[in-house]
């Protein structure tokens, strides 16, 4: 049975390196060319139009429809249907935005607005290490050019594609932001300590679930966090500075530096973590209120997320009418917490 089991396994990786990820590379790749064809502008415009006609009829949309129910009670079907399709317009302008990467990392001043990056020379310049975190929010991939910016090689944390031919075409997109690239997991958590010992600095994304995290509130409800962050400025003390990066018209944008995230250590390291990642969320938070259709909602950020946007999508023809399922509404609601970060 072992033996069985160990042939499928053989097979059906050489399945996917030999047939699936290549046919996946020669897609990407045709994607790809397609908008490098166009300008920008263009090539980002055609994006928003197809997210905005096509992604908001996908039934992955019900899982944004759910979040943001959970999220902003207080708004009607119709407005949290406004938000998902301005989400589908960021969300596919970022992508069709990938192949022009190279060209924005290089001529950033032209399509970039940088507020407060002097915060960010100050944190290349105090001679130790540093942490730069934000979340999928506007164009995530531009906040890194902030270091081309000041000069600062930024090491950036991220999930690897399941596609290795296909990752090799996101790392060459992303050659001219200068710094190392390290997946996700304990290894890369290993490698990013042995970089900062050496006064590297990193940036990273916080909003994702993780199973093995802390939990801390999120819009009121509790959600896993990776504590990677905390941990790191707690046993080195290393600056934490929020960047939040805005779509603003178009293929532009601006990017703003915030404030150190600082914390007081109690010597309780597992209550000052989660008082940490508290912050760190309500930092999130604040920014997704401000613009709500710039974060990616389809993602499964809370528990619920994952089978209750289906009872959503079931009565799919009460949401039309505007109205809001009254057992799914009491369900996505249950258990909320009065958010510091407020209505």
């Amino acid at each position: 049975m072992r033996k069985k089991r160990s042939f499928k396994r053989r097979a059906k990786r050489a399945f996917f390196l030999c047939t699936r990820y290549p046919l996946e590379l020669v897609g990407t790749v045709v994607f790809c060319l397609f908008f490098r064809l166009f300008p920008l502008d263009w090539a980002s415009a055609l994006g928003g139009f197809i997210g905005r006609h096509i992604g908001p009829r996908l039934r992955v949309s019900w899982v944004a429809r759910y979040n943001l129910m959970k999220a902003f009670p207080e708004k009607t079907p119709a407005e949290i249907d406004a938000i998902v399709v301005g989400m589908w317009d960021n969300l596919v302008r970022t992508f069709v935005e990938y192949p022009h990467l190279r060209q924005l990392s290089v001529k950033y001043d032209d399509r970039i607005e940088f507020v407060n990056y002097e915060r960010a020379e100050a944190l290349r310049d105090d001679a130790k290490a540093g942490i730069l975190f934000s979340a999928h929010i506007g164009n995530w991939e531009v906040g890194a050019i902030v270091g081309n910016k000041v000069g600062m090689p930024l090491n950036r944390i991220y999930r690897s594609a399941n596609n290795p031919y296909v990752e090799w075409l996101f790392r060459f997109f992303r050659q001219k932001i200068p710094g190392v690239l390290v997946p996700k997991g304990m290894a890369g958590f290993r490698k990013i300590v042995e970089l900062m010992r050496h006064g590297e600095h990193f940036a990273l994304l916080i909003d994702q679930k993780m199973n093995d995290g802390v939990e801390v509130p999120f819009f009121g409800y509790p959600v896993m966090t990776a504590p990677s962050v905390a941990a790191l400025v707690l046993k080195y003390s290393y600056p934490a500075v929020p960047i939040r990066s805005q779509r603003l018209k178009g293929a532009h944008f601006r990017l703003t530096v915030e404030e150190p995230l600082a914390i007081e250590k109690t010597g309780d390291a597992a209550a000052d973590t989660r008082r940490f990642m508290e912050r760190a969320n309500l930092v999130l938070e604040r920014w997704i209120r401000d613009d709500p259709a710039q974060w990616l909602w389809v993602h499964k950020r809370w528990e619920d997320s994952k089978t209750m946007w289906k009872e959503l999508y079931k009565q799919r023809r009460l949401w039309k009418k505007g109205v809001k399922p009254r057992d799914v509404f009491d369900a996505a609601v249950k258990g909320r917490e009065k958010s510091a970060a407020g209505m």
